[in-house]
C-alpha cells in the first residue's frame, strides 16, 4: 500500500471481508449464513497466507514427510503402537510437525504464544505419525471457562496458568478415517503429557503478578473449529468422561485478518500514537485488542469478532478440579497410561469403525501427495487476490 491513508485501508479491509465470504455493511460485517461450508470457506484465505509464505518448506521436504507416510492398506489397527514424543528444535520430528500443521488442517495455523508444548503422537510399529497436539499459553481472561470452574479475577494468572490450550489437536491419515482423533484427543490426558508440562515449567513465575507456581497441569482447553466437534462430544473412557463441553466461544478471533493486513494496522496505529507494543508477555489477547482498536479508528464496529462460535471443551486432570480452585483442595489426579487408553480405543473405536467402513483402504500416501502439491498451487492464485 503506497499511502496509509483511512480510506484506503477500509476499502483493504472491505475487500477481504468481502473475499472470504462476508457482507459488509456501513459499520461492521456478518458471514452469508451459519452453515458449515460457509465457516470452512471463511478460513481458506487465512491458510492460503500461511502456505504461500511457507510454500518453499512444504515443498522441499516432501521427501521427509513421504519417508513416514503408509498407504491405508498397510495399517494393521491390532499392531498400532502409540508413543508420545516431544519436538525439539532443529529434528526431524519438529519438521514433520509444522509440515503438517500447515498442510492437513483447514483451520489455518496460528502462532503459538507464550509457553508452547509441540508433541507428535508416533505409531512405532509403523514408524508413522499417528497425529499431533500443540499446546500453548491460554487466553488470560476468558468467561466461559471462568465462569464454568469459578475462577476468581484476582487470582486468575495463578490458576489459568497451570493449564494449557491446545491450538492443534487431531489425528493425521490414514488414522484419522479410523478415528484416530479420538485416540490423540485420549492421548493427551495421559500422565505422558502431565510430566512433560511439569518438567518444562518446574518453578516457573507468572509474568502479571510474578508469583511462583506449583509445577502442575490441571486442565487443557481446545475449541472445536466449526462448532461442536464429533470428536471430543461424549469421549469417554471405560465410562469416566475425557472431555467436558462447557460453552460456546463469543465468535472472536484473528483469522479473518491476514498478517499482512494486520502489519498494516500496526503502522496506521502506530503514527496515531496507539500503543502497539508486541512480543513476549503480550499474548493472543493483545492482537485482538489490536485489531479491534484499528477497525474501530476505520469505522468498523466488530473488529475481531469474526462471527464463527467455536465449541470449547475441557479436559480436566484431576476429577476434583472445581475444588481444586474453588475451595483450595489438593488435585486427586486422573491417571492414565498410553497403553491403557489405546487398547480402549482399538476396541471402542479403531476396530468397529474399520469393520464397517472401509475407505481407509483408498487412502493413498503417494496420492496425497500429489494432491498437496496441487493444493499449493491453489493457494498461491487464491493468495494473490488478497494482494
Amino acid at each position: 500500500m503506497s499511502r496509509l491513508t483511512k480510506t484506503n485501508l477500509k476499502n483493504k479491509v472491505i475487500s477481504v471481508l468481502k473475499k472470504q465470504g462476508y457482507r459488509v455493511n456501513n459499520d461492521g460485517f456478518v458471514l452469508k449464513d451459519d452453515s458449515r461450508e460457509v465457516k470452512r470457506e471463511a478460513h481458506t484465505f487465512a491458510k492460503a497466507e500461511r502456505m504461500c509464505k511457507s510454500e518453499q518448506f512444504v515443498l522441499n521436504n516432501i521427501d521427509l514427510i513421504k519417508q513416514y507416510l503408509i498407504d491405508g492398506k498397510k495399517l494393521d489397527i491390532d499392531k498400532i503402537d502409540p508413543e508420545i514424543i516431544e519436538v525439539k528444535e532443529r529434528t526431524d520430528y519438529e519438521t514433520i510437525f509444522r509440515w503438517w500443521n500447515l498442510v492437513w488442517w483447514s483451520l489455518p495455523y496460528e502462532r503459538a504464544y507464550g509457553r508452547q508444548i509441540r508433541l507428535v503422537v508416533w505409531d512405532k510399529y509403523h514408524n508413522a505419525p499417528i497425529g499431533l497436539i500443540g499446546l500453548q499459553s491460554p487466553i488470560l481472561s476468558w468467561s466461559v471457562r471462568d465462569n464454568h470452574l469459578g475462577i476468581k479475577q484476582e487470582d486468575r494468572d495463578y490458576w489459568v496458568n497451570q493449564s494449557m490450550s491446545a491450538q492443534r489437536l487431531g489425528a493425521l491419515p490414514p488414522y484419522n478415517y479410523v478415528l484416530g482423533g479420538k485416540l490423540v484427543a485420549s492421548l493427551m490426558t495421559t500422565d505422558n503429557v502431565r510430566k512433560i508440562f511439569e518438567k518444562k515449567y518446574r518453578d516457573q513465575k507468572t509474568i502479571i503478578k510474578k508469583r511462583k507456581l506449583p509445577s502442575r497441569l490441571l486442565f487443557i482447553t481446545t475449541t472445536g473449529a466449526y462448532g461442536k466437534s464429533s470428536v471430543y462430544t461424549r469421549l469417554k473412557i471405560n465410562g469416566d468422561p475425557i472431555s467436558e463441553f462447557i460453552g460456546y466461544t463469543n465468535g472472536s478471533g484473528t483469522f479473518h485478518i491476514p498478517n499482512e493486513l494486520y502489519e498494516d494496522f500496526i503502522k496506521y496505529l502506530s503514527k496515531r500514537d496507539y500503543n502497539v507494543r508486541r512480543g513476549y508477555g503480550s499474548g493472543p489477547s493483545r492482537k485482538l485488542r489490536l485489531i479491534n482498536q484499528a477497525m474501530e479508528c476505520l469505522g468498523i464496529s466488530n473488529g475481531a469478532n469474526h462471527g464463527i462460535k467455536r465449541a470449547i471443551y475441557l479436559f480436566p486432570f484431576a476429577s476434583n478440579l472445581k475444588d481444586v480452585i474453588g475451595k483450595g483442595r489438593a488435585p486427586k489426579r486422573i491417571k492414565r497410561n498410553i497403553a491403557d487408553v489405546t487398547d480402549f480405543w482399538k476396541q471402542r473405536w479403531a476396530v468397529p469403525r474399520a469393520e464397517k467402513n472401509k475407505e481407509y483402504l483408498d487412502y493413498s500416501g503417494d496420492r496425497f501427495i500429489e494432491d498437496t502439491i496441487k493444493e499449493v498451487k491453489k493457494y498461491k492464485k487464491l493468495y494473490k487476490q488478497l494482494q
